[in-house]
């Protein structure tokens, strides 16, 4: 598989050395933590203080913040201006604009929701800039995931990264015919019909080459699969996962008792 099919960057991190399953326990431990601890700080402070690190760790920050500043900032602040300006709670109003008011109570809904999605990003951007598709495939299989659930979880990883491949080859193509895409809004507003044509259909021929693919490679076969790639699962690794798993069930257990 090639690199550029996935958000992969190889790196040689303490995170890339760990078992595929670890760091997927390591996501949800962070979705869970994050969405139910009874208190709005916790999700803002596993952000700040344990993945902004663990992005260093990985030595993967450059990439990590690149994506954070065009995919996850844009995502929660659109979602904590909705949240803040159309829930109706709350009397004492902060903001006022219109017909539209922000109450003390909806800002600090806002905040939490907004921070509680920014840890949710968060979490699957660092899993997928340092785990390989094909080794959590690899591993989940091992495991005994089927492998049609196990196919559908890495294309679904590796959806967004094989649609900019495919987007950057379409406008190189459509340049090189002469498209302006480069020039005014109108223009380039003009010029998107022409591009996600090719993209959407050629996504199409690729649903059907896969499903070829599969069929092809055995995945619907009984017999047992093997792999020439091992992946390693330490004791560190199970030890970090039995924690995270504690740590989440702490988690719910204090906010039910709460």
């Amino acid at each position: 598989m090639h690199e550029r099919l996935s958000f992969y960057i190889k790196r040689d991190s303490v995170i890339h050395r760990l078992n595929p399953l670890t760091k997927l326990v390591l996501v949800f431990a962070f979705i869970g933590v994050a969405f139910t601890f009874p208190w709005y700080w916790m999700s803002l402070s596993l952000f700040l203080f344990v993945l902004i690190p663990l992005a260093f760790v990985a030595k993967v920050s450059r990439e990590y913040f690149f994506t954070a500043t065009r995919l996850i900032l844009p995502a929660a602040g659109f979602l904590f201006l909705m949240q803040a300006l159309f829930q109706p709670i709350g009397e004492e109003i902060i903001f006022q604009f219109y017909f539209l008011d922000a109450t003390r109570e909806s800002l600090a809904f806002a905040f939490t929701i907004a921070a509680r999605i920014i840890v949710m990003i968060s979490a699957f951007t660092l899993l997928l800039l340092t785990t390989h598709p094909s080794e959590l495939m690899s591993d989940l299989t091992r495991r005994g995931l089927p492998g049609q659930f196990a196919y559908v979880i890495i294309s679904t990883l590796q959806i967004l990264p094989q649609m900019q491949a495919k987007a950057q080859t379409i406008i190189a193509a459509q340049r090189s015919r002469g498209l302006d895409t480069e020039s005014t809004f109108l223009k380039r507003a003009g010029s998107v019909l022409p591009l996600v044509g090719p993209l959407v259909f050629g996504s199409l021929v690729e649903v059907e080459e896969r499903a070829i693919a599969i069929e092809a490679r055995g995945f619907t076969s009984k017999k047992e699969k093997t792999s020439l790639h091992e992946v390693p699962d330490t004791v560190t690794d199970k030890t970090i996962r039995w924690v995270l798993i504690i740590l989440i069930i702490l988690s719910i257990s204090l906010n039910l008792w709460l």
